[in-house]
């Protein structure tokens, strides 16, 4: 769950799981079936070994515990080696990942030698350690050699004191061979079991590491059953009205910090509701809550006037397109990209989509049109180009509510306009939630918020709040402002298109 990964590292974590799932992959797959093989040729050549001679075979099974116990210390040895080889394996792959996914920033700030540099320190430790596995590895095989020749020694030297006149009838020189050679083999069956079982030791310690993973993931305050659970009833009855009536909440990995305090805002039905503010002042954080990435501290948060608690996960989020400031596409086509809203959605729905974001006429400019491959996160296409994809994909589920965190503050004004245009079309008839850095976008918003330090200080329309001398409200418009002027005086060519049309109006009025 979203809270989960918030404390910890997405690369580590996947790195993490990959290699307990290979842990338990190799002490359940063929691994296991092998110890079980050896562990019945261990019974038969001590069975046979019995049938033979019994004290012979007693005599000479008193080094199995030695065999036993240097194969469980070096399988220990080498598995502590293994363990420490596959961390240092996942902070280099880590620093791998980062490379390539950030690789524009690398190559733009000539770090492609500090990167490799970084990569060979992490991988330099696994050099003295393939060496200490060498060294172990060759001391196990001299040990396990000398052990071999002792019981030969033993079991040659024992036969033939058995070797009596009272007995040699019954024990003779062919009895001490396969006794010998018996236990040779089963020695060699022993020395087998050891690294089998510490396989099949870390399985079971990976797969309590995976268990454990997964019950950490979840949240306590969720009942995973009765989240799940289909509700056909509530599926049928979403109008749109949205409540947060009293919420309180705080991140868990900063539960000393409120961002929610005691809030209190409704978004009606088929109407937008704008909320603006300052940074960190808790307005994403009510798109999060609503989208039940999180749970509130305290308070409850209604669609239609029900508990969005008592709502199926699944279908709620199928009624929520989302556009955020920064959209993520994926490293597919076009078509795949926008397909992922509503993945059995047809070619009709898709286009249609894209003529909503206003974004069918640029791709059909493409030479592959639909069939385009973004690259990595959408790097082959323009800010505009990707914010128009990720909103084609929001509508193309045709949602119930439209969620739009700063949908537009990282264009620049042409594109800006163009999916503003887009936005404004998608948001009638939707229940809209709008959160706006630049507040010349929310102008006909149906109810604007002001927030300030996780709670509303402000409520109504534009003209409503405009009215409100010195009010929150009032000042952000005033600032915007200025700083637009401030940036018009700064570029030039604005400048001189202004003076162009101060003039050309001034010839008109003499005219």
């Amino acid at each position: 769950r979203i809270p989960y990964l918030d404390s910890h590292q997405a690369i580590q974590l996947n790195a993490k799981l990959f290699d307990n799932i290979a842990k338990i992959e190799k002490g359940i797959g063929i691994e296991f079936l092998i110890l079980i093989a050896t562990i019945t040729g261990i019974f038969g050549c001590l069975i046979t070994s019995f049938a033979v001679n019994w004290k012979l075979t007693m005599v000479m099974l008193f080094l199995i515990p030695l065999v036993i116990g240097s194969s469980l210390v070096f399988s220990k040895l080498t598995a502590n080696e293994t363990v420490y080889e596959l961390k240092t394996y996942a902070k280099a792959g880590q620093i791998v990942q980062e490379a390539f996914s950030s690789l524009r920033t690398v190559l733009s700030f000539n770090g492609a030698k500090f990167e490799q540099k970084r990569y060979d320190k992490e991988l330099a430790p696994t050099r003295w350690g393939g060496i200490r596995q060498g060294a172990l590895f060759g001391v196990f095989i001299g040990w396990i050699s000398l052990i071999t020749y002792i019981v030969y020694a033993t079991g040659f030297i024992f036969g033939v004191l058995l070797m009596t006149e009272k007995n040699r009838k019954t024990f003779t020189i062919s009895d001490i061979l396969i006794v010998v050679s018996i236990i040779s083999q089963c020695l060699g069956f022993f020395s087998f079991i050891g690294p089998f079982v510490q396989a099949f030791s870390e399985a079971r310690g990976a797969a309590a590491s995976v268990f454990r993973l997964i019950d950490e993931g979840k949240d306590e305050n969720i009942n995973e059953a009765e989240v799940w659970e289909d509700n056909t009833e509530f599926r049928c009855n979403i109008n749109g009205d949205i409540e947060f009536h009293n919420v309180n909440f705080h991140y868990p990995s900063r539960k000393d910090a409120p961002v929610l305090c005691n809030l209190s805002v409704i978004a009606r039905a088929g109407q937008t509701t704008a909320l603006v503010g300052s940074s960190g002042c808790g307005k994403s954080t009510c798109i999060s809550l609503f989208l039940r990435y999180y749970e509130p501290s305290s308070g409850e948060i209604t669609i239609d006037g029900k508990p969005i608690t008592d709502c199926n996960v699944q279908y709620l989020r199928e009624n929520i397109g989302v556009v955020s400031q920064e959209p993520v596409l994926f490293g597919m086509t076009i078509y795949e990209n926008i397909r992922f809203g509503k993945l059995n959605a047809t070619q009709d729905e898709i286009e249609e989509a894209a003529r909503e974001a206003n974004a069918h006429n640029f791709i059909m400019q493409l030479p592959d049109k639909y069939e385009t491959l973004v690259g990595e996160r959408g790097i082959q296409l323009s800010g505009g180009e990707k914010q128009r994809i990720a909103l084609a994909r929001a509508l193309v589920k045709k949602p119930t509510f439209l969620l739009l965190d700063e949908a537009t503050s990282a264009l620049d004004n042409n594109n800006e306009k163009i999916v503003q245009e887009a936005l404004d079309r998608a948001c009638k008839g939707r229940t809209t939630i709008v959160i706006a850095h630049r507040l010349t976008t929310i102008r006909n918003a149906d109810q604007i918020y002001v927030f300030d330090k996780g709670n509303v200080i402000e409520q109504g329309t534009h003209d409503t709040l405009m009215g409100n001398e010195g009010g929150k409200y009032q000042e952000l418009v005033k600032r915007q402002q200025m700083e637009k002027i401030d940036d018009d005086q700064d570029d030039p060519i604005k400048m001189q298109k202004a003076k162009e049309e101060e003039e050309e109006a001034i010839g008109m009025c003499i005219l």
